[in-house]
């Protein structure tokens, strides 16, 4: 793009991808802009960010933040309008207010507005997870039909994107290997993991993340998650989908095609390299991230996962498999037994637990609307929730 600006709306815009997507915006004034920034409930960072960026439009989830928001904004002398709500940030997706959106919302809470960038064809950076792995089928249908295009920003899915460029590319794969750094508790046997605290699960060897996505790193549902992903995002079956755990982050992905061949994207584990990929592909930005340099790094190591130490791969494979609801109840007792585990009413080890005792309570039905995945959604919520209050299906473990 070398004419006009992309008008961005960054969604998360407190979180750790939207830091590094206003700092990639930041170093590029004359082709990108942040006109909408949408935040969960902290007013005063919203505010503040406002403050750096001036966007037309700021948007807080939490409606209780609006005049708290709309005080901050008149004080602080500036033209940005308040909204809140999913209404007003879907509207403002939708319509002329951005081209381009960060979907970094955490959670199933970043599904509405990202379904509803897809259905007004806007170029979309995908850093929700959920929104795949929750309505990966309806989201990938929304696209298509209505012209938009998605670029992932997940390091590994970027990295096979980059790798994939065109249609005969993806005619001659033959498998996708998704890298995984194991996380901080990489080598340590199922019995180690017992006693294992927030702070020592959210502490990342190699990325710098908010708390939920680092417990999922711990426990390599992260990666499930990414394996569900890269099967509507690639079309690829989940037979066709292997994981290497890479503790060095360099290699972010591969794809190996039939005739032999296989391709990786390495590079320094920093966020901003896939987002300016998402903002200027097919073209290249600066990002502010160094070159890699193979020399001073030395080795690199890859071996299979711990399905014994970490089941939540397994599972995760398993509720591809199964299809239809399945990935979405995972991925909702999922949310429960994290937020349960980072509030100290569950053990580390009760996380998968939890996962499989409500997979096997909520057998997979087909996945046709959105309404039945909310449903199916609500419903392993409410399990997950009732084992984690009744310390069942090992929730104390």
């Amino acid at each position: 793009m070398s004419v006009s600006a992309r008008n961005v709306a960054v969604l998360g815009a407190t979180g750790s991808i939207g830091t590094s997507a206003l700092d990639v915006i930041a170093r590029h004034p004359q082709r990108l802009r942040a006109s909408v920034l949408a935040a969960g409930s902290n007013v005063a960072a919203l505010v503040e960010l406002c403050r750096q960026h001036r966007p037309d439009h700021a948007v807080i989830a939490d409606s209780r933040g609006l005049q708290a928001l709309a005080d901050g904004l008149r004080d602080a002398g500036l033209k940005t309008q308040p909204h809140s709500g999913d209404d007003a940030l879907d509207a403002l997706v939708s319509g002329d207010a951005c081209d381009t959106v960060v979907a970094a919302i955490v959670g199933a809470a970043g599904l509405p507005s990202t379904l509803a960038a897809a259905r007004a064809g806007k170029r979309i950076l995908l850093a929700n997870k959920e929104s795949l792995v929750l309505a990966g089928e309806l989201l990938m249908q929304a696209a298509q039909e209505g012209g938009a295009t998605i670029v992932p920003v997940d390091s590994e899915h970027n990295a096979i994107f980059q790798c994939l460029p065109d249609a005969h590319a993806h005619q001659g794969l033959r498998r996708i290997l998704l890298t995984a750094s194991g996380g901080p508790f990489r080598g340590r046997a199922r019995a180690e993991l017992t006693q294992v605290t927030p702070e020592q699960a959210v502490a990342h060897p190699k990325w710098s993340m908010g708390p939920k996505i680092s417990v999922d790193s711990a426990t390599l549902m992260n990666k499930g998650l990414e394996v569900i992903e890269a099967h509507h995002l690639f079309g690829v079956d989940g037979d066709r989908i292997q994981v290497l755990v890479h503790p060095q982050s360099l290699v972010h992905s591969l794809v190996e095609f039939v005739d032999g061949s296989t391709i990786a994207q390495l590079g320094l584990p920093d966020m901003r390299t896939a987002l300016a990929v998402g903002f200027s592909w097919p073209e290249r930005i600066e990002s502010g991230v160094a070159g890699l340099d193979l020399l001073a790094h030395g080795r690199l190591d890859f071996e299979p996962p711990d399905l014994q130490a970490f089941p939540c791969l397994r599972l995760a494979f398993e509720a591809l498999a199964a299809g239809g609801t399945a990935p979405a109840v995972l991925n909702a007792a999922n949310e429960v037994a994290v937020s349960a585990f980072l509030q100290r009413r569950i053990g580390f080890l009760a996380i998968p637990a939890l996962v499989e005792d409500t997979l096997a309570a909520l057998p997979s039905t087909p996945a046709t609307s959105l309404a039945a995945l909310r449903e199916a959604d609500a419903q392993a919520r409410h399990h997950a929730g009732q084992a984690v209050a009744t310390g069942a299906a090992g929730a104390r473990a």
